[in-house]
């Protein structure tokens, strides 16, 4: 049942050739493979070519998610390390102390929130009339006498002080830390 077809029945013409339509509409029983195509006849003058891609646009699509190398970490100046973010809740309570020309301020506040836990100031009505100098030495002993005394009322026991740069922990600064640990506040 196959049939055999000799090579006299075959078009002859060079593997680099098409047959061309009127080829094609001639011999309609041809076993060609290019033969079995449609012509399509294009003009370059036809064709509508899309706009060119502009090089200054950024892509839109990207990645949810994407690993970032230890390069590409030290590139991000604005990263907080385990540690800064971490250290709000190993010490929680933080002294903020503030020297003016004129008064003593100093507060405990609560790193995270950022919550006011004791406040003592020079200027308050009763420190201002019982006090000679509102910015000697014994108004630093009862500023820290006062804070720590505010500060066990709303327990808490342990609080940090972090020093400003350059600051030194001594003269009227060194009196306040100093009397609020002699009223039982452990500095951490």
């Amino acid at each position: 049942m196959a049939s055999i077809i000799s090579s006299s029945a075959l078009p002859t013409r060079s593997l680099n050739s098409f047959p061309t339509h009127s080829e094609r509409s001639r011999k309609l029983n041809s076993l060609s493979w290019a033969s079995s195509f449609p012509c399509i006849n294009i003009s370059v003058t036809s064709l509508i070519l899309p706009p060119a891609p502009s090089l200054h646009k950024v892509s839109f699509v990207q990645a949810a998610w994407t690993r970032r190398s230890r390069g590409e970490l030290a590139k991000q100046p604005n990263r907080r390390s385990w540690k800064q973010r971490t250290d709000m809740y190993m010490r929680p309570f933080l002294l903020n102390v503030f020297f003016s020309k004129k008064f003593i301020h100093a507060k405990v506040m609560h790193w995270g929130t950022s919550k006011v836990i004791s406040v003592a100031t020079t200027n308050a009505k009763d420190l201002r009339n019982d006090l000679p100098s509102l910015t000697d030495h014994n108004a630093c002993r009862k500023i820290g006498k006062l804070i720590a005394e505010r500060s066990k009322e709303a327990d808490v026991y342990a609080m940090s002080y972090e020093p400003r740069k350059g600051e030194r922990i001594e003269g009227k600064l060194g009196i306040v830390l100093d009397t609020i640990k002699e009223n039982g506040i452990i500095f951490v």
